[in-house]
């Protein structure tokens, strides 16, 4: 890559201090802000979908347990790039100073067009679909008087109806837009506000995790889930690992990796956190080791309480089991066998509240990456500016409206397809990134190293590869990984066109 950051034609020399933002996120804000974006609705739902891919509970747990080992290469690979450039836009700055201006481009318009905005969709919509245990009148059926449409693409995979986008506004979505206005709003408003939300919600959720993982192991556990899931060698299961079954298993790490991601998203707001070089490193790994922990304890509990396989038009959460979930809600299946009816509301209540929380976060850093382009010239003028809260009010609008547009456009599983595929390919790339500033900038200060260097940065290269190269060839994810790695080369073009025209006032 002959254009670097360095280079007189880079926009990256535009770009001013961040010094107008407020230094109000201290380490434990960072902490809850990467956990809190980590924990949204994923961990209570998607073990359902990787139950009908992997069949046994062994390889349910595995899952899981590489998911957390492949979040944590990656969040000990990022603390060096963000102890390094703990500026507003974080990824965007790591792939901009180390591959150029075009990469830090295609990252941050990628983020906005799939990545980013596509989780907070996921998340807003599974939001939609919580509260409609509290309220049964907010279904995923489609309002006939809002245009809608179903559309199926052959050949990247979609055969049937079941796997077509759905086109349209139900009254689920419609829940996802009014909280994506309000969070937005109360972001809008300043960094200590939305990081106090940020704070205090992440501090529920993850004691209400915590104690639906003590109540399955414990006063929960199921005799007959224990003697399906863990007798007469039922826990490993009579699984033949094939080709088929690899292609299989990688496809599921889509649910566990999607719940697992988003805890990059502390470095886009390192312009706002204190003592940066120190506290950014110490949060990706107190953040990422904390969820990861949880997540497979908390499947664990699920196995405790639920069988892995059920009847998917059984009578009762039990003998549906994890696999045939109602509406694969995992978690409200295991609180409904502890406590009856009452399960699913104490489980619906807790869950609202993660899944406003996971978006808060979402929210509050997404704007911080489009604002860092927009001082580099990359993205519209006025979104480079702050409001008198000091905070980038046009980058946070923006987002919400492309947002509202996704809410639109897919259905839970769609959204995170596409999403993980795309951030992956960064994740890969900015890990090659932290290779390749060692060797063109060995003397740039570097307050903290990455632990198992070189080793543990290429391991995490040949993990995040492997899963991408599974989802092109599985069936089921193929459409939405060819889709989201179409929306990256896609930038290509509008990155020279851009840069051509210059930037272009909102």
């Amino acid at each position: 890559m002959t254009e670097t950051a360095s280079s007189t034609a880079s926009p990256a020399t535009v770009t001013r201090p961040n010094s107008e933002f407020v230094q109000a996120i201290n380490l434990t804000d960072a902490t809850m802000l990467v956990a809190g974006s980590m924990i949204g609705s994923g961990i209570f739902i998607t073990s359902a979908a990787m139950a009908r891919s992997v069949v046994s509970p062994m390889w349910l747990i595995a899952a899981w347990l590489l998911t957390g080992v492949i979040t944590l290469l990656g969040a000990l690979s990022y603390g060096e790039l963000a102890a390094m450039f703990p500026r507003a836009g974080g990824q965007y700055v790591f792939l901009r100073e180390s591959m150029g201006p075009l990469m830090g481009f295609l990252y941050g318009w990628t983020l906005f067009l799939v990545i980013q905005t596509g989780t907070i969709a996921a998340v807003a919509v599974a939001f939609g679909r919580f509260l409609g245990v509290l309220w049964p009148a907010i279904s995923p059926d489609l309002y006939g008087w809002f245009p809608r449409a179903s559309v199926c693409v052959s050949w990247l995979g979609c055969t049937e109806p079941s796997s077509a986008i759905q086109l349209g506004l139900s009254p689920q979505r419609l829940v996802a837009l009014v909280s994506i206005a309000v969070l937005t709003w109360i972001n809008l408003r300043g960094v200590r506000e939305g990081k106090f939300v940020q704070t205090s919600l992440t501090l529920i959720k993850t004691a209400a995790l915590a104690l639906l993982i003590v109540l399955g192991i414990t006063v929960g556990r199921n005799a007959t889930a224990i003697a399906a899931n863990f007798s007469n060698g039922n826990f490993g299961g009579n699984v033949d690992v094939n080709g088929a079954f690899v292609v299989a298993f990688g496809a599921a790490l889509v649910g566990s990796l999607f719940s697992s991601d988003a805890w990059n998203n502390v470095t886009f707001a390192a312009a706002e956190v204190h003592n940066p070089k120190r506290n950014l490193p110490l949060a990706l790994l107190f953040g990422t080791g904390l969820v990861t922990v949880l997540y497979v304890l908390a499947n664990v509990a699920y196995l405790n309480v639920l069988p892995m396989n059920g009847t998917a038009d059984a009578a009762n959460a039990l003998a549906r089991g994890v696999s045939h979930a109602t509406q694969d809600r995992v978690a409200t299946a295991a609180l409904e066998v502890i406590f009856s009816s009452a399960g699913a509301t104490i489980m619906a209540v807790a869950i609202l509240i993660s899944t406003f929380g996971c978006n808060n976060g979402l929210i509050l850093a997404g704007a911080r990456v489009y604002y860092a382009m927009a001082r580099d010239g990359l993205f519209f003028r006025r979104v480079g500016t702050l409001n008198e809260r000091r905070v980038p009010a046009a980058g946070l609008i923006v987002q919400s409206i492309w947002v509202a547009l996704l809410c639109l456009t897919g259905s839970y599983g769609q959204l995170l397809n596409y999403v993980i595929f795309a951030a992956l390919v960064f994740y890969a790339l900015t890990t090659i990134g932290l290779f390749m500033l060692r060797a063109k900038r060995p003397d740039i200060e570097r307050p903290y190293r990455t632990i198992g260097y070189p080793v543990l940065p290429a391991l995490y290269l040949v993990l995040t590869t492997a899963v991408m190269i599974l989802l092109l060839i599985s069936a089921s994810t193929r459409q939405d990984a060819f889709l989201g790695l179409a929306i990256v080369l896609l930038g290509i073009p509008v990155y020279f066109i851009w840069r051509k025209s210059g930037a272009t006032a909102m």
